[in-house]
Order: C-alpha cells, then structure tokens, then sequence
C-alpha cells in the first residue's frame, strides 16, 4: 500500500484563521483518480523553511511516506519557501514538474508566472511542490499526474494505479530483453 501525505504550508491555515481548502482538494483528487490502496496523511504546519524542511525529512526518512503532495508557500511573498525547503531535503530535482504547471496554469491565469512549483526525489520519496488554490490544483494534477506512477516506479516508491477514465498514467512499454527499446 503506498503511503501518500499533503502537507498545506500556510500560517493563516495552520493557526486555523481560515478554512484549508487546498488540501482537501488534493485528497479528494487523488482519492478520484488512484484505484490501488493508499493510506493518506494530512498535516497542516506555518509558513517558513525550517518548519517546511523539517516535516519533508520527517515524511521520507521516518514515516516512510513514496508520495508527498504541499500545497501552498510557492509564491513570491517572504515566507513562501516551500521550494526553498523543498530543494533543501531533496537528491534531485524534477523541474519538468513546474515547468508543466507553469504553462498550463498560464492558460488560465496570467499570474501563473509567478508560480514557483518544483518537484524532487530524496530515497524513495517524491515530492511535488503544488499551488494553494483548488482550481489551480486540479488544473496542476491534471496536467502533472500522467507522470506520477511511472516515477514512483522508477525509485522504487510503491505502485499506484489510475483510473484512466480521470488520469491515463503512462508507463512506457518495456522491450523484451532481445529487442532494444525503439528510438523515438
């Protein structure tokens, strides 16, 4: 079973001054589109690179979490850096992730361009950076998704499956071990 956690990153939020609307949305999301069994962790915790670091470490190194979604602190205000935090934890970073969220986002909002999503790897944990708003995050699952799984397999994370009719994963076709893979 794949453990998969969100995190909302937000002072307001985690002093319960407004409702969290962006982590719910990632959950009821990923509990729509991934058919495998999954155990979900849900944490609300400041905005601030320490605190951010810290429960990232936490997730991957002690509770064993493969997929880690944050929502919110991408943004260009002072205390969002959750990139920064984020880039601090991990072996490798994934920018084609934010890249993708960047341009799809563009298409609905002008101010997509002040997004600073990312996504990295550290062991068997990837982690995705995402926006705080629940259009912006559906939009950004959407777009990013299809990759998912087929990374998670390529750590060595848990495999998860998708329910094509919301999120056609792609895993490439293996060749058999006297066909070399196909050049493209």
């Amino acid at each position: 079973m794949v453990h998969i956690a969100i995190v909302t990153i937000s002072d307001r939020a985690s002093r319960s001054a407004y409702e969290d609307l962006g982590g719910p949305a990632v959950e009821e999301w990923l509990r729509r589109a991934i058919v495998t069994p999954c155990s979900y962790t849900r944490r609300t915790i400041p905005d601030g690179l320490e605190v951010v670091r810290d429960v990232l470490i936490d997730l991957c190194d002690r509770t064993g979490v493969e997929l880690i979604m944050t929502t919110g602190g991408s943004g260009p205000s002072p205390r969002d850096l959750t990139p920064e935090a984020m880039r601090a934890v991990v072996t490798k970073e994934l920018p084609g992730f934010g890249e993708l969220m960047r341009r799809i986002s563009l298409e609905q909002v002008p101010t997509a361009i002040l997004s600073r999503q990312t996504a990295g790897i550290r062991g068997r944990s990837l982690i995705v950076n995402l926006p705080g708003r629940p259009a912006s995050i559906n939009t950004c699952l959407n777009a990013i998704f299809p990759a998912v799984p087929y990374c998670l397999d390529l750590i060595g994370a848990g495999g998860i499956i998708t329910d094509p009719a919301i999120c056609a994963s792609h895993r490439p076709e293996t060749p058999s071990p006297r066909q070399p893979h196909p050049q493209k």
